[in-house]
């Protein structure tokens, strides 16, 4: 019996499984966004314009959510560790419908990584990062959520202070549901 019980914990994906559901809510709520927001406010600025500031718009916020998962799973599976900066500029997603293609593209990097983790215990083996440093797998992706998260709720806390009458608070939140 103790025998099945140790296989029965080595292979459960108990982590895995919660990090997946946690990276799917980031992508369900960035792709409703962009399906919500009218193109013409995704990418103004905190004051309104499309000039730039020192704050990013809530297009760049929620690209650069996108951005911070794509290279950490890049990385994981392909060693990419390159940040996708360049193709992630508004010039270069200028339309929702090229934002939308991207999110795609970044979940689906992010789904081919968890489907090689097969248990927990894969979430211990130690990652090379581009510095040279190894760090557990498990630390890389409570980090990648984290900053996926921040970035996300600024665009979220961006949405909630605009003033539009194009979007209501109460309408985005039925959105991000």
């Amino acid at each position: 019996m103790e025998i099945s019980v140790d296989a029965q914990t080595r292979n459960a994906r108990i982590l895995i499984d919660s990090f997946e559901h946690e990276f799917a809510r980031l992508h369900f709520r960035s792709r409703r966004m962009i399906e919500f927001l009218p193109i013409e406010i995704l990418y103004l600025n905190s004051i309104g314009t499309s000039a730039p500031s020192n704050q990013n718009s809530i297009g760049e916020s929620i690209l650069r959510s996108a951005a911070t998962i794509e290279q950490t799973f890049g990385g994981i599976t392909a060693n990419l560790w390159d940040d996708p900066f360049e193709w992630t500029l508004p010039e270069n997603l200028a339309t929702s419908e090229r934002v939308i293609e991207y999110l795609g593209e970044v979940e689906e990097t992010r789904r081919r990584a968890f489907l090689s983790f097969t248990s927990d215990a894969d979430l211990q083996k130690g990652i090379a990062l581009p510095s040279g440093d190894i760090q557990p797998l498990v630390s890389i992706i409570l980090q990648t959520l984290v900053r996926a998260s921040d970035y996300q709720g600024r665009a979220i806390a961006m949405v909630k202070n605009l003033s539009d009458e194009r979007v209501s608070w109460a309408n985005i939140q039925d959105v991000l549901r």
